[in-house]
């Protein structure tokens, strides 16, 4: 999931891949990781986004579309849930920092749903 996440990735697919059922594969990912495979998938796509947005100008369209979201809207809706502003705005008020990445990957991680 951490590599394929621009894919089409389903519940079904993943579960076989793991060679059990998907309930079973729900029901144990979100034991392990703390989340549903959907939510995880979305911010590890929103986590992307992040990341080319702060650092390409590309269009925010062509960014929704390279992180594996089918439709403009719902890119923008999950990006608001998961960072708190839209990408846009998120865009304008993000700054390069001269801090080690992994501090900074720590303080842009976005949060989970909810």
């Amino acid at each position: 999931m951490d590599r394929d996440f621009a894919n089409a990735l389903d519940i079904p697919t993943l579960a076989r891949i793991a060679m059990v059922s998907p309930t079973h594969f729900i029901r144990t990912f979100r034991a392990t990781f703390g989340e549903t495979p959907h939510r995880y998938l979305q911010r590890r796509r929103i986590e992307r986004a992040m990341a080319l947005l702060r650092e390409t100008d590309r269009p925010v369209t062509e960014i929704a579309t390279d992180v594996g979201f089918d439709s403009l809207g719902t890119f923008s809706r999950t990006f608001r849930t998961v960072v708190g502003r839209s990408p846009s705005h998120y865009r304008v008020a993000a700054t390069a920092t001269a801090v080690p990445s992994c501090f900074s990957k720590a303080w842009t991680r976005p949060g989970s749903f909810g």
